[in-house]
């Protein structure tokens, strides 16, 4: 870079306000210099002495894609903690990784995105793994800790500057940026917006990503939500990061506008600050803007917003004051407290989910560990290279000697035999380097490709024995004897050569389809099958090998040698994250893959003493009738094997509490594209069935008693205490869970919701008293009458326990609040979304810019309910505001139609409304029914006469 003479210009005093020092940043930049900052990738401008800059960085449990680094456990597993301080020196140890990485390699940015605060309403969402919990309250308890440890305590300048993910109601991957999340005004307020607002208003967060989807029928890209809600939450200027690929989303997949330019200049408008497009090249994006800004579609004031936005982050970061940057030597990388932290919280990850007696172990217990998971210390797409790596044989290798544990991994023991007689067979590998993928960072790991130095597959009269997993629903792996995973290259050559599966795209992943007396082999990255020719064994298109797979032996058969001749057995089961759920790809059933149920079957028939160990990104339906004992918890990190050993042998009593509902068949879950929680009854909040186990749930190899529950009434809070005394013999950690449930509610609220929470460290004998500050804001709902949040009047039980179900302690107060009103649908009429009740209706956008209407979801009828319409003395006229074409018809609480309204013909676009109108005869406080045919779209309904 051109060296720059710092004179006397305001950006570069540092005892100017960072507002003025950006003000007049701003003001020396050129239109295309602005332009050019609008790209994730921002150009220096070297006239100014001003370096280029990126927005993102991994870091969602330790840093990504940029090679080794200290790996935590999980999102889910962090939440799984319910440990606010545990995850805040979580986030600083990852903060300063960041930093000390920085020093070394300037790929590395500080503007962090993360944490992910997306709640995991559906369990089957192929994500999971990445947020906190179903629950607001808590999600915005970790989120918000892990936000303070990325930033960093100096009041000025933070370490790193995070960036939430992903705005907002986006829970499917299925079609994600197609696909409209419909939310209604209570699920949206009470729910969704909910982690995002205390979490942005606890004063650490420096921007969000909306995210691929729509809500209501438009983009998160274009939100009006981002003015309405965000930006009000905060006074600190906030960065709005686009996602990867989104805003070319808006033309090429979504259709919502006709021209990039237009949507370019929408997003915009509407709060994007920067566009993640096309990767490092930088000109489409500049293109774009460009010709917004000739159509009229932008002007330059729209540019300097969304600059000063990303210079304010800069300025915060300490780019602008080196000297001044407390965070610029910040040199902790892989350090030992690194290390034990990493411990610390996989085993306060670890929840202990059924004990009849058999845990903790003796320690001269003979232990089978046995699975597929029993050997292994995954990482998902967002994780770090690992440092130091523990897998669950490690850890009872370490903790019982290895004198004591026998493994069984339970993989089939299989060759593939060619329709000529002969077999697969993996070529030895002489002198090839051992290579780790990612090992060397990437800006974007989705780019990098398989190996090409090793030797490609060939066949011979004996062939090589290979290791097949079967992950469910077919999908395979297969893997040679010296440990590394059949994988395909760019070159379609098939090679022993990755040391995991995983990829942005998996190219180590198999289908064997039946053909004929045989099968075919179908590697699912390419969609190719494998054949066999002159030079060698690849996929191609044409001319297909016929298989015959010869088992050697099967993985149940090890499986139940091992537990047969072993006092306890560990059966470690669970998910490859890069298999069958993970980002693009959604589950599609909660059980165990059927491999992994009959080697649990399997152990439990040769020996009774069977240990479920679930290590998973998400919950399972399992059936834990006939099991001892069963734990679980997400990938657990580096130190995820030593940290399960220690919980089995009781060095540790486990304390992690489920961070969501864990649901009993797949009958339980609503559909996954259903996001009213309200009306379908979803998460702890509202499931009225029983839960296999509920949210909240945890064991310990202690035992806690409740008691002396107060709770008091004042001016802005209600005053809550209650005592947890450890009545076991070992020193544990409790988490004590405070709930609220509206007594006679005038609306469906939730069965109980959770107020606040407290982790504490009790020894046998000991008490502690538990206080807790509940705002009456906790208390309210957003009363779609009124289009406010309200308390209402009357009785409020609190309850105190171990577990959403679990309740120990309860008692009532009575709350003053606003009485609940009719709706003065004289006044105001109704705006369509602000419905009570509904039935085959979706909401959609009003208009592109703002607003909401509702609309058939399909080809049937759809059927809304507003409660308690006053009407007054009476009206003589009812009018809609439509688009489309279709009817509307009107009654009142059961009765027949009074009205039904149709345009005359179709109207000539989808916002192209027309008022209609009818005469009725109404007077009085009524329920207000309309039923909506066709492909119309209902934004209002008016009352007049």
């Amino acid at each position: 870079m051109t060296a720059h003479t710092p004179s006397t210009e305001p950006f570069r005093d540092p005892q100017l306000p960072f507002a003025k020092r950006i003000d007049d940043l701003l003001s020396r930049l050129t239109p295309e210099e602005k332009t050019a900052f609008l790209h994730q990738f921002a150009p220096a401008v070297e006239r100014l002495g001003v370096a280029a800059f990126r927005t993102g960085q991994e870091a969602l449990h330790g840093v990504a894609w940029m090679g080794p680094a200290t790996v935590f456990p999980q999102a889910v597993g962090l939440g799984a903690t319910w440990n606010p301080e545990l995850v805040r020196r979580v986030g600083d140890a990852v903060s300063r990784e960041i930093r000390a990485m920085r020093a070394k390699d300037d790929r590395v940015g500080l503007n962090v995105w993360s944490p992910t605060v997306n709640l995991l309403r559906h369990p089957l969402w192929g994500r999971n793994e990445e947020g906190y919990s179903e629950d607001p309250k808590l999600t915005s308890a970790i989120a918000t800790a892990y936000t303070h440890g990325l930033r960093g305590e100096h009041p000025t300048y933070w370490r790193t500057a995070p960036v939430l993910k992903h705005w907002l109601a986006h829970n499917n991957e299925t079609d994600r940026s197609t696909t409209s999340s419909s939310v209604r005004p209570r699920v949206l307020h009470e729910y969704d917006l909910r982690a995002f607002r205390d979490t942005v208003e606890a004063g650490a967060v420096a921007g969000v990503m909306p995210a691929y989807n729509l809500v209501n029928g438009r983009p998160n890209h274009v939100s009006p939500y981002l003015a309405e809600h965000l930006r009000t939450w905060t006074e600190e200027e906030l960065l709005v990061c686009s996602d990867a690929g989104a805003p070319s989303n808006l033309v090429d997949s979504e259709h919502y506008f006709d021209t990039h330019e237009e949507a370019t200049a929408a997003a915009l408008v509407a709060g994007v600050d920067s566009f993640t497009d096309h990767g490092t090249d930088s000109s489409q994006i500049i293109g774009r803007v460009r010709g917004a800004l000739e159509r009229g579609l932008l002007t330059e004031a729209d540019l300097d917003t969304a600059v000063r936005r990303q210079l304010s982050v800069r300025f915060r970061l300490g780019e602008f004051d080196p000297s001044y940057d407390p965070h610029d030597a910040t040199g902790e990388f892989d350090t030992p407290a690194h290390r034990a932290l990493a411990q610390e919280a996989a085993e306060q990850a670890i929840v202990l989910l059924k004990n009849d007696g058999v845990l903790p172990l003796a320690p001269d217990t003979r232990i089978a560990v046995v699975g597929l998971l029993a050997d292994e210390c995954k990482l998902d797409w967002y994780s770090g290279t690992l440092i130091h790596r523990s897998t669950p044989l490690e850890g009872l290798y370490e903790r019982f000697g290895a004198e004591r544990v026998e493994f069984a991994e339970g993989v089939d023991r299989v060759r593939l035999k060619t329709s000529t007689g002969a077999f697969l067979h993996v070529p030895a590998a002489e002198g090839a380097a051992e290579e780790v993928r990612g090992a060397e960072g990437a800006l974007d790991p989705a780019l990098l490709r398989g190996r090409t130095d090793l030797p490609v597959l060939t066949t011979d009269a004996t062939g090589t024995e290979l290791a097949l997993a079967d992950w469910g629903e077919g999908v395979l792996t297969l893997r040679a004897p010296d440990g590394r995973y059949l994988s395909v290259a760019d070159d379609g050559c098939l090679r022993a050569s990755a040391d995991q599966p995983g990829g942005w795209f998996v190219q180590e992943t198999f289908r064997l389809e039946p053909h004929g007396n045989g099968h075919l082999l179908k590697h699912l990255g390419t969609g190719r099958h494998v054949c066999v020719s002159a030079d060698g064994v690849k996929v191609a298109d044409e001319d297909p090998e016929v298989f015959e797979l010869v088992v050697a032996e099967r993985g149940e058969e090890a499986v139940a040698r091992a537990a047969a001749a072993a006092d306890v057995v560990v059966v470690v089961a669970g998910n490859d994250p890069y298999i069958n759920g993970r980002e693009t790809e959604d589950r599609t059933t909660l059980r165990l893959p059927g491999q992994q149920e009959r080697l649990l079957r399997a152990a439990r028939a040769a020996n009774p003493a069977t240990v479920l160990a679930l290590v998973a990104a998400y919950p399972y339906a399992v059936d834990p009738a006939e099991l001892p004992a069963v734990l679980w918890t997400a990938h657990g990190g580096q130190a995820a094997g030593t940290a399960l050993a220690r919980v089995l042998a009781g060095d540790v009593s486990p304390a992690g509490r489920l961070p969501q509902t864990w649901y009993a068949d797949d009958a339980d879950l609503p559909g996954l594209l259903d996001y009213d929680v309200i009306g379908a009854r979803q998460t702890y909040l509202y499931f009225e069935g029983t839960p296999l186990f509920p949210f909240g749930h945890g064991l310990s190899y202690a035992s806690f008693a409740y008691g002396d529950l107060t709770a008091r009434v004042e001016d802005e809070a209600v005053r809550v205490s209650f005592s947890v005394t450890n009545t076991g013999d070992v020193t544990a950690d409790e988490v004590a869970q405070l709930y609220a449930r509206a007594v006679d509610a005038s609306v469906p609220r939730p069965r109980r919701e959770l107020l606040d929470h407290r982790r504490v460290t009790l020894a046998p004998g000991e008490t502690a008293e538990l206080g807790f500050e509940v705002p009456l804001t906790a208390f309210a709902f957003w009363d779609v009458a009124q289009d406010r949040w309200r308390v209402e009047p009357g009785g409020h039980e609190l309850l105190a326990g171990a577990s959403s179900e679990d309740v120990r302690l309860r008692t009532t107060v009575q709350l003053d609040g606003e009485p609940t009103l009719p709706r003065a649908v004289l006044a105001t009429g109704l705006a369509a979304a602000g419905f009570d009740e509904q039935r085959g209706i979706a909401i959609v956008d009003r208009t592109k810019v703002s607003g909401d209407a509702v609309t058939p979801a399909g080809p049937e009828p759809g059927e809304l309910v507003y409660h308690a319409c006053d009407f007054g003395r009476g009206v003589s006229q009812v009018t809609v505001e439509v688009a489309g074409e279709g009817t509307v018809e009107l009654g009142l609480d059961g009765g027949p139609a009074l009205a039904v309204l149709s345009p005359a013909a179709p109207t000539s676009g989808s916002y192209d409304y027309v008022s209609l109108s009818a005469s009725i005869a109404a007077a009085g406080v009524h329920d207000v029914r309309l039923k909506l045919r066709g492909p119309l779209r209902l934004a209002h309904v008016g009352f007049s006469g």
